[in-house]
């Protein structure tokens, strides 16, 4: 193959316009700017989960605990794409197995979501370009459709019975459920729950949830009058977490755990289909858009300003009031709202 030829011509035109600038070609190597040692595993890990949100370090800690024991004292820029799917394998054959498992696709997809927290991270530091990132160049699996569906009536009831008829706090679980039927609230938005964000006189709650989304949703007066009574007989102050043990404590992720091991314990059906608080989610979400339409089963969820991948573009235009969600509300639990367009 031929040597590519220079063109003499333009390194001298260059040449020249440095001069008459006053720079040499020495001045523009010294100023370059000096990328900085990119840290281990060991070191920088510790370094970004420091800086995200619980419920990010919830999801990505326990693949970055993974990395730090595979690769510690490697540089984060000495990993390969081929590095992190032999990760990726590793995970995968050595995870817990569940009943609803699918081989392994949502650890693949958390262990690659991960890693690209990390490197994205990486790169606004200024250890790597965005070309340089392994992350980038794994691609993560489709999703498949989920198996969450609605619950019918009668299921429902069956977990509320269990809920607040046994255990060791039958009226922390039943203001659980409840809370999770009128709002379909994720876990993280009824453990974010403070008493400053009880709206009592329009019967509203505040949620904050997670990509830091704020919103306002109704809540039945009956609701509310719970979860101001909780607060009062628990010690909440007004700032801190309102759902909460009856020694004062606040309430974790392990109540729901716990909650439905103890209630898949006594229906065999909700083991053996791995029933979560999220199946609540999906139930009152289903019967909100089988009753009251797309536009106010969104806003119900709190998807009302999210556009991307939705159904179209009008999704942006039919964005539902906080009467119709108080309507959807009240025709759900029987009871009047006062922001309801509509009597129960």
């Amino acid at each position: 193959m031929a040597e590519p030829t220079v063109d003499q011509a333009g390194v001298q035109a260059a040449r020249l316009l440095l001069e008459r600038m006053g720079i040499s070609p020495n001045d523009l190597v010294a100023g370059a700017p000096v990328r900085p040692e990119a840290p281990t595993f060991a070191d920088y890990v510790p370094v970004v989960a420091a800086s995200i949100s619980p419920g990010l370090l919830r999801a990505y800690g326990t693949y970055w605990d993974r990395a730090v024991k595979r690769w510690g004292e490697r540089r984060i820029d000495q990993v390969s794409a081929s590095d992190i799917r032999t990760l990726i394998a590793d995970i995968k054959a050595n995870r817990v197995q569940r009943r609803n498992g699918r081989g392994g696709r949502s650890a693949e997809e958390h262990t690659i979501a991960a890693l690209r927290c990390l490197y994205r991270r990486a790169t606004a530091d200024g250890f790597m370009s965005e070309l340089e990132n392994p992350a980038l160049k794994v691609a993560k699996p489709k999703r498949l459709p989920t198996t969450r569906r609605a619950l019918p009536d009668s299921r429902l009831a069956e977990i509320n019975e269990v809920a607040t008829s046994s255990g060791d706090d039958p009226a922390l679980d039943g203001l659980l459920i409840r809370l999770h039927v009128e709002t379909a609230c994720r876990r993280g938005g009824a453990l974010a729950l403070r008493p400053m964000d009880l709206d009592a006189e329009q019967c509203l709650i505040l949620l904050r949830e997670k990509g830091g989304t704020f919103r306002w949703q109704p809540v039945s007066p009956t609701l509310m009058r719970h979860l101001q009574a909780h607060a009062v007989e628990r010690g909440a102050a007004q700032s801190g977490q309102l759902l909460r043990y009856r020694n004062r404590q606040p309430i974790t992720y392990r109540r729901y755990d716990h909650l439905w091991v103890r209630i898949g314990a006594r229906l065999p059906w909700v083991a053996a289909q791995q029933i979560s608080v999220h199946w609540l989610r999906h139930t009152t979400l289903t019967w909100v858009e089988r009753n009251f339409g797309y536009a106010v089963a969104r806003g119900y969820a709190g998807h009302a300003e999210t556009t991307s991948g939705d159904v179209g573009a009008t999704a942006g235009y039919v964005r539902a009031s906080m009467n119709e969600l108080a309507d959807a509300l009240s025709a759900l639990t029987g009871e009047p709202h006062p922001l309801a367009s509509v009597r129960a």
